[in-house]
């Protein structure tokens, strides 16, 4: 299981009294990120692999153990780092060493196994059992995504929700990739948590939120706070609608665990504006209207196009109404961003603002988002 064997935590030793010596300089550089050539979920199942292997090692026969007393700390809390990179839930652990106050000899002692090998091993298992499980499941979800559509690269930032001004941004490591806002921060947010293996949900958004934002309040408060300031970016009636007819979901059993949707997505970023004259002209399309990340690992975008898409306005006539014409350029740019995006392994839905705002727009979007939503559940393994 994993790209990593467990051997290549350790030099040879001298084969007799010390067959295992631990690498414990690469051991804890796997705190801040895996070695060169390896993944972080390479790394997590290996690391699971050496700990469960020494623990029962030590709980029943004690043959073939590779760690001891002076070194498993470290491997715990690389363990840990990357468990948490991966944004899973780490083992908590009742004992640190194998012996001493603080092993699991005196916690088996302690808990009624004195007699019993199995005993032990269910402890283990315990323990380490659903952290193996979820990287299996990890696993399994990599394997399938490399015979599927869905998009290429990591998730690493998410700038959404732009209310007011334009953010600047800047490239501040490129080597790193991480980008840094210089000029009105204030008017977006920026995700930078590790995505869940399993897309992005409204409970994990309102949560980031809470760290970030509004750490004393409870999570009933913060998400209204939230959902407020989504809304805030909104300034057309039926991207308005989509948000409402969504979001009311969140108030429904397990609502909270629905994939979050996320407003005002900047897919793109043009230092320039069109206002200003300057724009590169590279960049069709800079912002999303809605973004789902789904639990099958889908990127899903949600676009509603009002007649600006694909129309320049006319002089208003002498009622002061204001027609628009048709210009093929607008339609012809928007669906060659469309079809970058799909080989880019992105859905893409779309709505036309008319539709939404007539009878029975919301009716319409209710039906979509259920089977949507169905098509997109949790894949069970």
């Amino acid at each position: 299981m994993g790209g990593v064997d467990i051997e290549a935590f350790f030099s040879s030793g001298d084969g007799w009294a010390s067959p295992w010596v631990l690498d414990v300089g690469l051991v804890e550089s796997l705190r801040f990120g895996p070695p060169a050539g390896h993944t972080e979920l390479d790394v997590a199942i290996a690391l699971t692999r050496l700990l469960h292997y020494d623990f029962v090692s030590h709980g029943t026969d004690g043959k073939g153990r590779h760690l001891d007393d002076d070194n498993v700390s470290i491997v715990i809390k690389a363990h840990r780092a990357v468990l948490e990179r991966l944004a899973l839930e780490p083992p908590v652990w009742p004992f640190r060493t194998f012996d001493g106050p603080r092993g699991f000899g005196t916690y088996w002692r302690d808990n009624g196994m004195r007699n019993s090998w199995q005993a032990r091993r269910d402890c283990i298992e315990q323990i380490l059992g659903p952290t193996r499980d979820a990287l299996e499941e990890l696993q399994e979800l990599e394997y399938e995504r490399r015979f599927t559509k869905g998009p290429s690269g990591s998730f690493k930032n998410l700038i959404f929700a732009a209310a007011g001004a334009k953010p600047q941004i800047v490239l501040r490591d490129a080597v790193n990739n991480d980008v840094e806002i210089v000029r009105h921060a204030d008017t977006c947010l920026v995700f930078t948590d590790p995505l869940p293996p399993h897309g992005l949900t409204w409970r994990q958004t309102v949560a980031w939120w809470r760290k970030s934002h509004q750490p004393d309040a409870d999570e009933k408060t913060a998400a209204d706070a939230l959902y407020r300031r989504l809304y805030r970016s909104l300034d057309s009636p039926p991207e308005q609608l989509v948000m409402r007819t969504y979001c009311a979901r969140y108030a429904e059993e397990r609502g909270f665990d629905l994939p979050a949707l996320i407003p005002q997505v900047y897919l793109h970023y043009d230092p320039y504006s069109r206002r200003s004259g300057k724009q590169s002209g590279a960049l069709y399309r800079q912002r999303m209207d809605f973004l789902l990340l789904a639990p099958d690992r889908s990127r899903i975008v949600i676009e509603v196009d009002g007649v600006q898409h694909y129309g320049i306005p006319n002089p208003p006539d002498e009622k002061g109404r204001v027609t628009h014409t048709a210009v093929p350029r607008l339609y012809a740019e928007m669906v060659a961003e469309d079809r970058r995006l799909r080989l880019a392994g992105y859905e893409i839905y779309r709505f036309g603002g008319w539709e939404l705002t007539a009878p029975g727009g919301k009716q319409l979007l209710e039906d979509f988002f259920t089977e949507l939503l169905a098509r997109h559940e949790k894949p069970t393994l």
